[in-house]
C-alpha cells in the first residue's frame, strides 16, 4: 500500500527543512519505503476533509491503507516500529531510543519553538528582549545538558536512531539563531545527520516543493 504524507502546498520555512513533513520524509528515506505528498494550502488544511485526518488542521499526515496518523513524532515512531534502521533490536537500547524520541520533542523543542516564535511575532512588544533572554536561558539549559551527554560520541546511545533523527529536527530550528555555536560537539552532531543520504533526499525532496511554489 502506498504511504502518502501531507506537507505544506507552500511551506513558511521557505525550504529551509523545518515544517515537520520533513521528519518524516527523512524517516521514509532512513527505512527506504517510497511515499507520496498531497500538498495543502492553509485555507485545504482547515477544510473538514483534512480535519478528519488531522483535527487540529495541521501537517503532517501519514495515510496507509486503513491507517491515518498525525503528529510528526507518532508518525516517526510507527515507521521506526514497522521498518528496520530506526530502532535498535536489543530491548533496552531500544527503549532508550524510544526516551529520546520523547525527550526531543518534550524537553528540548518547547523552548526553542517559542524562541522562534517570538522573534518573529513579539519583536515590537515591549516585554520582547526580557522574554528572548529567558527563552534563550531554558535552550542553554537543556543544550547544556544534551551536550554533556553526547560528549564526543557521534550519536545519543549507540548507533543512529528515530531519537537521534527528532533531536536533531529540533536543533536545526537553532541553525536561525547563534546559541548552537556556542555547543561544537552538538554543531557537529547536526552537521553529521545532515551528511546523512536519506537527510539529503528528503531536504532536496521538500526543497523542490517550495522551489516550485515560488515559481508560480
Amino acid at each position: 500500500m502506498t504511504i502518502t504524507i501531507t506537507a505544506f502546498e507552500r511551506s513558511p520555512d521557505r525550504g529551509r527543512g523545518l515544517a515537520r513533513d520533513m521528519r518524516v520524509r527523512w524517516a521514509l528515506e532512513e527505512v527506504g519505503e517510497p511515499y507520496e505528498v498531497r500538498l495543502l494550502s492553509f485555507k485545504a488544511m482547515k477544510e473538514p476533509a483534512h480535519l478528519a485526518l488531522q483535527p487540529f488542521g495541521q501537517i503532517p499526515t501519514y495515510e496507509e491503507g486503513d491507517l491515518t496518523l498525525f503528529e510528526s513524532g507518532a508518525i516517526v515512531f510507527h515507521i521506526a516500529e514497522r521498518h528496520a534502521g530506526l530502532l535498535p533490536v536489543d530491548a533496552n537500547a531500544r527503549a532508550r531510543a524510544i526516551s529520546w524520541m520523547f525527550s526531543a520533542l518534550n524537553t528540548v523543542e518547547p523552548p526553542i519553538v517559542d524562541h522562534s516564535l517570538a522573534r518573529i511575532l513579539e519583536r515590537d512588544q515591549p516585554w520582547y528582549e526580557q522574554r528572548l533572554l529567558s527563552l534563550e536561558s531554558s535552550i542553554r539549559k537543556r543544550l547544556d545538558s544534551l551536550s554533556a551527554h553526547l560528549g564526543d560520541a557521534d550519536w545519543l546511545d549507540g548507533a543512529f536512531s528515530a531519537g537521534d533523527l527528532l533531536m536533531v529536527s529540533v536543533l536545526l530550528r537553532l541553525k536561525s539563531s547563534n546559541i548552537l555555536d556556542d555547543y561544537p560537539s552538538l554543531a557537529a552532531y547536526v552537521a553529521r545527520a545532515e551528511a546523512r543520504p536519506a537527510y539529503q533526499r528528503a531536504f532536496a525532496a521538500q526543497l523542490a516543493v517550495f522551489q516550485a511554489a515560488s515559481a508560480g
